[in-house]
């Protein structure tokens, strides 16, 4: 199977720009034969690399990435690591609860993984921390939505805060929000500082990984797999494919992806006046109570205290946008920053970038055995982080013949449905 196209990230990876440079790791320069290949080196490829070195401290273990670590979409999403589904207040949630049960606990089994790796490592509160989120509602109808996902959560003996417009201003330091639901579940993580420290340490752990060396072809013959790129090759026994939506470039679930785009922009780094000014806690995380609103972070650590703003998604099927698009989106961010912190009008933001996420139109993973020892942990359905984590850590145990509830849940999931004809 050749790769027919590559995908394209608009804008810098900011998680990254705000890190201490570090020095490239070396690109695949010659053909070489391993126990084990994973192609892709986000938190689903770092994370089946991590669990394949627990189960076979002796095997040897490649792992490729087209680009260098953090420039992807591991180091360009807005660092959520969310235990419940996004969906959780829909209408049919009484039908589809045994579904939900079962994605939150993949989710919970991600964030723990996560977890582990982040003490593993040494890594510090600003790559990983569990402090929960906030739903954000500016509005009545964002209000109404916290009231139909409180029933709900009381409905599955989840716990969570409820905010009044005091609590919320307290924290934000801003008087836009009406109404506040905390929950504690999810893990907050600097994309970039995460994922850049689990590649060092699963390197440590004596796996090796190759950067700027993209997959052009991918054969099997004589129950082997070779993987060639650039200016060399690799060839292995069993393969795990670690690409998300990238997945479709070599040849498989066509017609059954959705490759979206989000997008978001980051201030430069706040003032100790304006700090002041905005006043509010340090760190916090909000995700918006209605679906189609904006996401909001305040972080405060390497590279100073900054204000992260994500909303619009774009469907995008050549898996590529480019600079225009980032322009055009600034104009929504640079609105929505402007209503809820006109005190910081003169902030200006720094960076202004794009990532890709993956969706199935029924919301199911590709995941489990496509082929001969060719393994899938791929399409995340918009949780990456979270559910990168489990799905790497499971691919690596159903690609060891091992088994567990964890992984029934994980194949569990139906076939994805074929979208509509283009």
């Amino acid at each position: 199977m050749r790769v027919n196209r590559f995908p394209c990230d608009p804008g810098p990876a900011a998680w990254k720009e705000l890190l201490p440079p570090v020095s490239p790791r070396a690109s695949l320069k010659t053909n070489i034969t391993a126990d084990w290949l994973i192609i892709g080196a986000g938190f689903t490829g770092l994370s089946a690399a991590r669990r394949l070195r627990q189960l076979h401290a002796n095997d040897i273990i490649v792992v490729l990435d087209a680009c260098a670590v953090g420039d992807g979409p591991a180091g360009r999403n807005s660092g959520f690591m969310i235990d419940l589904p996004h969906d959780l207040t829909s209408a049919d949630y009484s039908a589809s609860s045994k579904k939900h049960e079962r994605e939150i606990r993949l989710n919970r089994a991600g964030i723990q993984f996560a977890s582990e790796a982040a003490t593993e490592f040494d890594m510090d509160e600003e790559a990983f921390t569990k402090s929960g989120r906030i739903n954000g509602a500016m509005s009545a109808r964002g209000k109404h939505h916290n009231d139909v996902y409180v029933n709900q959560l009381d409905g599955i003996g989840e716990s969570y805060t409820r905010l009044d417009a005091d609590d919320m201003e307290r924290i934000t330091g801003t008087s836009c929000y009406i109404d506040g639901l905390f929950t504690p579940g999810t893990a907050m993580i600097q994309p970039a500082k995460y994922i850049q420290t689990l590649a060092d340490g699963v390197e440590r752990a004596g796996v090796t990984l190759y950067e700027q060396t993209p997959v052009l072809e991918l054969k099997t013959q004589n129950n082997s797999w070779t993987a060639r790129s650039v200016n060399g090759a690799v060839s292995a026994g069993r393969v795990i494919l670690c690409v998300n939506g990238h997945l479709e470039s070599f040849g498989f679930e066509s017609n059954s992806l959705m490759h979206v785009f989000t997008y978001g922009s980051m201030t430069r780094a706040l003032t100790s006046e304006e700090v002041t000014t905005l006043g509010g806690e340090s760190c916090w995380a909000l995700t918006p109570a209605d679906a189609l609103g904006t996401t909001v972070r305040r972080i405060s650590g390497t590279g100073g205290d900054r204000i992260i703003i994500r909303n619009r998604a774009t469907f995008d099927a050549s898996l590529s946008v480019n600079d225009e698009r980032i322009r055009a989106v600034s104009k929504n961010h640079d609105q929505s920053y402007l209503r809820r912190f006109p005190m910081l009008a003169s902030v200006a933001m720094e960076y202004r970038w794009g990532g890709r996420l993956c969706l199935t139109k029924n919301n199911v993973a590709v995941f489990g055995e496509i082929d001969n020892s060719l393994y899938s942990a791929c399409c995340q359905n918009g949780l990456g982080t979270a559910k990168g984590s489990v799905s790497g850590m499971l691919a690596a145990e159903l690609a060891s013949d091992i088994s567990s509830p964890l992984l029934d849940d994980q194949l569990a999931d139906e076939a994805p449905k074929r979208l509509p004809p283009k």
